[in-house]
């Protein structure tokens, strides 16, 4: 009997655990990735602690202010090692995308990033960044997994890691919106919708 028991409490048990993980997933399932955009300019875009400012400027109650700060510039390489700068294509929209082919979440968002790209036909300029660090992603497999999906869109290979290490690009995807100025506007971590995609994208053009 007390062996029957035993059985029954352990049966009622799991089913209470999977019935309340299945709960906290309809609950969760519509919201993650359908908002994640944060305007809030991250550590490497802000204006440094240390920078200058003159007292003799303004009131000493005045709170201080934090003059906006250009979007990082960094030298990324074409799939036939020619370099480019974030720089170059200051004076249109841009869609800062750091991503790589083991990466999942990524390879979930890129067909949306791809179609919307071809849509906007150079209107905003979409920038693919592989993370090409050599042993886990190199350029041979990240060119032939973007030559498989048909993608259209600019991919470029961060080699040398200078552009994950401007932007803190530690967790993948990471998407910066920069307007045509050449100011972050909005950035998201994790792998976001077509939803949230043309919001940052309108976040860029509609000013």
């Amino acid at each position: 009997m007390n062996k029957n028991l035993r059985i029954i409490l352990f049966a009622l048990v799991f089913v209470l655990v999977i019935a309340g993980a299945w709960l906290l997933y309809d609950n969760l399932k519509d919201t993650v990735g359908h908002d994640t955009l944060s305007t809030k300019a991250p550590a490497s875009t802000q204006p440094s602690e240390n920078q200058d400012t003159d007292a003799s400027q303004g009131s000493e109650s005045a709170p201080p202010t934090e003059a906006p700060q250009q979007a990082p510039d960094f030298t990324v390489y074409t799939v036939d090692g020619e370099p480019v700068k974030l720089s170059d294509y200051f004076g249109t929209p841009i869609v800062l995308n750091f991503w790589a082919s083991w990466c999942g979440p990524c390879k979930m968002e890129m067909p949306e990033f791809n179609k919307v790209a071809e849509s906007l036909d150079g209107k905003v300029q979409f920038l693919m960044v592989n993370m090409t660090d050599g042993s886990r992603e190199t350029v041979e497999t990240a060119s032939q997994y973007v030559e498989q999906e048909g993608f259209t869109f600019p991919v470029f290979y961060d080699t040398a890691s200078e552009a994950m290490m401007a932007y803190r690009a530690y967790s993948l995807p990471t998407t910066y919106f920069i307007d045509a100025n050449g100011y972050p506007v909005a950035y998201a971590n994790g792998a976001i919708d077509s939803q949230t995609l043309q919001k940052g994208i309108s976040m860029i053009t509609e000013q």
